[in-house]
């Protein structure tokens, strides 16, 4: 082998290695200040958000805090470049009790507000919440099994709008005590209101400002319950062709 050849495998190796160093540099930078990738492992947000479902949510909406970094160093508290999440958005969070773990909810409640849900119907500082009754969600689970679940469109003071789910009528999660929300938190409340561990439980509580990550923006795949995804040749029939890049609402 000529000692230009070698020059040229040698040089050839180093650009590969630098663009591949490069590459990773970027993909850190969009994970840690823009968007991280998502996805949804459990029902409790249904029909917004599925089983299977893989998401973007953006780092940057509501600031940053030490749970915006890769493995969460305690290098600062509370957030910088701090902007209030909106009563409505869907957030992912870091769960208080144990900040190892992520949950996905809706934002329904501010710091001083008191919270309650009296027959299935969410009230916020003791003024019920508009709902309108729906058709029937169709709930079809990995085994092909359907399921008709009561499905109401819920609309916050604000104006948001979304639908939730009750599995169950009169179980605790359409009557609960009344929760007065402490400064600096929020709570949280999954859409699929029978089957979620949101706020309204003591395994989540109130959520610490800090402690939210980002807003759920895009949906970007979405793969039936039970499938796998990095099964590509059950792609066809497998994804939720009509969910891809669809707003989180």
């Amino acid at each position: 082998m000529s000692v230009s050849t070698a020059k040229r495998k040698e040089g050839g190796f180093a650009e590969t290695v630098r663009v591949i160093f490069h590459a990773l540099l970027i993909a850190l930078v969009i994970r840690t200040f823009l968007f991280q990738p998502f996805n949804i492992p459990s029902g409790s947000m249904k029909e917004t958000l599925l089983v299977g479902d893989y998401l973007f949510v953006s780092k940057f909406s509501y600031g940053y805090s030490r749970f915006s970094f890769p493995f969460s160093p305690p290098v600062f508290d509370g957030r910088v470049l701090a902007s209030q999440p909106e009563r409505g958005d869907v957030v992912v969070f870091r769960l208080p009790k144990d900040d190892s773990t992520d949950y996905i909810k809706r934002v329904i409640g501010f710091p001083g507000n008191r919270i309650q849900v009296k027959q299935g119907v969410l009230h916020i500082n003791d003024q019920p919440v508009r709902r309108e009754r729906m058709e029937d969600y169709i709930d079809v689970d990995e085994n092909g099994v359907t399921t008709r679940v009561k499905r109401w469109r819920e609309t916050l003071p604000n104006g948001v709008s979304y639908t939730t789910l009750d599995l169950v009528d009169n179980s605790f999660s359409d009557n609960t005590e009344v929760y007065t929300v402490p400064p600096g938190h929020y709570f949280m409340m999954g859409d699929n209101r029978d089957n979620s561990t949101d706020s309204r439980f003591p395994q989540v509580g109130y959520v610490p400002f800090e402690n939210i990550i980002g807003r759920a923006q895009v949906i970007f795949f979405s793969i039936a319950e039970g499938e796998r995804a990095w099964q590509v040749w059950r792609w066809p029939w497998a994804v939720r062709w009509n969910r891809l890049f669809t707003l989180v609402r």
